[in-house]
């Protein structure tokens, strides 16, 4: 495509060669003790532009045109990192996909996608081989292995060092960057389109919101916010772990590789960071020269806040950001705001998640699970009243990959001509123009009195010191569910003591008007969660179950 003096020309991968241009020398990404390699591996930023160039050449010298989709499907490590930028310097769009949801699913995903190419170890093209019809569209494979090829199959090692580096492309910034698919935690996967210009909003805003300065050292656990450090001109340093298992991290390795590396900052999910703060609080650990950790995945609770914040040195902050995978970051709030709204939220008001952050518009529509073209067919909800989260701003998504339906579903045409996404998320602004999160809109539970939400009735039951976390279900008839919450005790109990929380906990719910039509109470030792982050209750799993627990009025 040719662009014209007025087209906006920016690719992703210039932030990386032009800090390369700034400072070749400074690690862009360290590598510790991955299960792939022995010890602790390196890339400068001069090796991470000039491999990705040079695999770039590669792929666009071996059949792959511009435009290409090509699934990525490799190991976080450095050829992750290499994989990546090469392809939006080729002009090629990566497919993203949470590799931990399932076979079936993770089928259906890539074949949605379309893709011309994969790249990824040899159990990936197994794959491929054993389930063709899947990857129909695939005419490219690139194998990571050091073993003979057969098959068809592009080595990996060889692209990377047999071709010349791909010259700087020019690239309008409007051209599809790359598909990134939801986890599909609260209904099917969807692959959110990112544009370059998107990229850059994002960079920009997590750059000047989360205060990251050249230079600095992060530890980021999961893969796709890992690949925003170079773009930052950060040292992205990763950590021994599984991360599509963050819940299962060893605290002890974390630990080592932020004070081996320096780190002065960290990304983890809040199941991560429960086990770093159980871990840090049994040895009363401050987590020295760290100066920020940022959280998402899931709402933090005022509790595991508190804990995180007691490992912090003076002056550190724990930020978590309100967003998602079709739209990132909308707000944020730190772990001292946290705590000055924990007695709202434990009185069931929601969490509150900050402010919009600059470039953000937010706005709360009546609820609805109807398409909606434009807010003259509907009202703006006024302040204090729970309602759908709708937001506008370049860091937001405007489609899905040939989801049409989808894409109508969650976009509205606002007052001023701009497109504002429905974000599938329940809550209200307060007077100082705070969003409070009241949970995801398809797990309201809609009773005959009306609907319940889930983050403010679960925080409610959460106060209770023998209860761990507790999930709001419904069951029974649309429109006339009848609401259980599901409860998992922090200890094992008998029947006897599990019929005395249970009455302490109808207390608690009568108590307070959000929960006063709530009797029911299922216990459960575990709950199933999201397979990204490992943070967020998996509903309506445990709705399929309660369900079966249920025999008419008897529970």
């Amino acid at each position: 495509m040719m662009a014209t003096a007025n087209d906006d020309i920016f690719n992703i991968a210039r932030t990386l060669s032009v800090a390369a241009k700034d400072d070749p020398n400074r690690l862009a990404v360290v590598a510790r003790h991955l299960p792939d390699s022995k010890g602790r591996t390196t890339l400068t930023y001069a090796q991470l532009d000039e491999d990705s160039s040079r695999l770039a050449g590669g792929l666009l010298a071996n059949g792959f045109n511009i435009g290409d989709r090509v699934v990525v499907m490799v190991p976080m490590g450095l050829d992750f990192f290499v994989t990546a930028f090469a392809l939006f310097k080729a002009r090629l769009v990566p497919v993203m996909v949470d590799p931990g949801m399932g076979l079936k699913r993770l089928l259906l995903c890539l074949a949605e996608g379309r893709p011309k190419g994969v790249i990824g170890p040899p159990l990936v093209h197994l794959v491929c081989f054993l389930w063709p019809k899947y990857f129909a569209t695939v005419k490219y494979r690139v194998v990571l292995t050091r073993l003979p090829v057969v098959f068809g199959l592009k080595k990996f090692s060889k692209l990377l060092t047999d071709y010349p580096p791909l010259p700087e492309q020019e690239t309008l910034a409007s051209e599809t960057a790359a598909i990134l698919f939801t986890s599909g935690a609260t209904g099917p996967a969807k692959g959110a389109i990112y544009d370059h210009a998107m990229f850059r909003a994002q960079v920009a805003s997590i750059g000047s919101n989360f205060g990251f300065q050249k230079g600095g050292v992060d530890m980021a656990t999961f893969p796709l916010f890992a690949l925003f450090a170079p773009a930052l001109g950060l040292t992205s340093v990763i950590p021994n772990m599984n991360p599509i298992k963050p819940g299962q991290a060893d605290p002890k390795k974390l630990l080592l590789s932020l004070e081996a590396e320096k780190c002065d900052s960290l990304f983890g999910s809040p199941a991560l960071l429960k086990r770093l703060a159980d871990h840090g609080q049994e040895l009363s650990l401050v987590l020295k020269g760290v100066k920020r950790i940022i959280t998402a995945g899931a709402p933090v609770q005022p509790t595991l806040a508190a804990k995180v914040s007691e490992l912090l040195e003076p002056g550190a902050v724990l930020v978590t950001p309100y967003g998602a995978t079709e739209g990132m970051p909308l707000t944020t709030v730190d772990q001292n705001e946290i705590a000055a709204a924990r007695g709202m939220t434990e009185q069931g008001f929601g969490m509150c998640v900050g402010k919009p952050l600059p470039g953000i518009s937010l706005a709360i529509l009546p609820i609805s699970d109807q398409p909606l073209t434009n807010f003259k067919d509907t009202q703006l909800l006024p302040v204090g009243e729970v309602g759908e989260i709708v937001a506008s701003g370049p860091v937001i998504c405007q489609s899905y990959f040939e989801k049409p339906k989808e894409t109508a579903l969650t976009m509205v045409t606002g007052p001023d001509g701009r497109l504002w996404r429905r974000m599938g998320d329940l809550g209200w602004l307060d007077a100082q123009g705070r969003l409070w999160f009241c949970g995801r809109k398809s797990q309201r539970v809609v009773t005959a009195q009306g609907p319940l939400f889930t983050v403010c009735c679960e925080s409610i039951f959460n106060n209770h010191p023998k209860v761990r976390r507790s999930a709001l279900v419904g069951v029974g008839p649309a429109g006339q569910r009848k609401p259980v919450v599901v409860v998992e005790p922090i200890t094992c109990l008998n029947q006897e003591k599990w019929r005395e929380l249970v009455g302490e906990l109808k207390k608690l719910g009568q108590a307070n008007p959000r929960t006063r039509a709530i009797t029911n109470f299922l216990k459960r030792n575990s709950f199933p969660m999201d397979i990204r982050h490992n943070a967020k209750i998996g509903r309506e799993k445990l709705a399929i179950w309660a369900t079966k627990q249920v025999d008419g009025d008897r529970i």
